[in-house]
């Protein structure tokens, strides 16, 4: 693994002008490298989405640098950004952002337009266990399956990293077990970085890197050598 496949250093981002200014990342920095299911795990508040717009150059940072495979996000222009984020990241979030008048397949194909390397979609949707929906549109779906969907449009891409925002935060606890063995399958078969966002303790325990914020600082920075597998997961 390159340990520094994706650095943080002296990020610090603040809201606000005057007295209303809010600092929300206080000087974080970490490493992870290439490969690795790492998660930012710490209650609402903690600088976890902001960091995470900052990683995805949705956002950017009042000083510190994020640097992925040595590529510095501040040294891009906007369009080697905007290509950057095409090519080189997926996203999953909590709501799943399907577009409706499309069906499961055409949703996926989506991600794999938008890609230089995608994998194939057939493959994707029949590891996700979607064959039997995947002329389905989203309103014909449950909460799980539309998430699978999500996955498989950002998993398709082939991404350098796959960002996860709260990925299981609108679903029951089964399901949401299923989701997280998903993410699991495609981090061990595809090889994507996992950045995932939670305030959910239990998933710390399925990860490579359990990085936990609080109040815009690393507080821990823990590497996991007893992983359980998403399955055997409780809480």
């Amino acid at each position: 693994m390159a340990d520094n496949f994706l650095v943080i250093r002296d990020l610090m981002k603040s809201f606000g002008t005057g007295g209303a200014r809010q600092e929300v990342l206080r000087g974080m920095t970490f490493t992870v490298a290439k490969g690795e299911f790492c998660v930012l795990l710490g209650p609402s508040g903690s600088g976890k989405s902001t960091l995470l717009n900052i990683i995805g150059g949705i956002d950017t940072p009042d000083s510190g640098f994020v640097s992925i495979n040595g590529d510095k996000l501040e040294d891009m222009s906007e369009k080697q950004l905007t290509d950057y984020r095409r090519k080189h990241l997926g996203y999953v979030f909590q709501m799943y952002n399907l577009i409706p008048n499309l069906n499961v397949k055409e949703n996926i194909e989506v991600g794999a337009f938008l890609s230089d390397s995608p994998l194939d979609v057939e493959e994707v949707i029949t590891i996700l266990g979607l064959q039997e929906h995947k002329y389905k549109y989203p309103n014909q779906l449950s909460g799980g399956q539309q998430q699978r969907v999500s996955i498989g449009r950002a998993v398709v891409k082939n991404p350098d990293i796959l960002m996860c925002d709260e990925p299981t935060g609108a679903l029951d606890y089964k399901t949401s077990k299923e989701i997280l063995a998903l993410i699991e399958e495609c981090n061990r078969v595809y090889g994507s970085t996992i950045i995932m966002v939670t305030h959910n303790e239990a998933i710390r325990y399925m990860a490579d890197h359990v990085i936990k914020l609080r109040d815009g600082v690393v507080r821990h920075n823990d590497i996991n050598t007893d992983k359980i597998p998403a399955s055997e997961l409780e809480w």
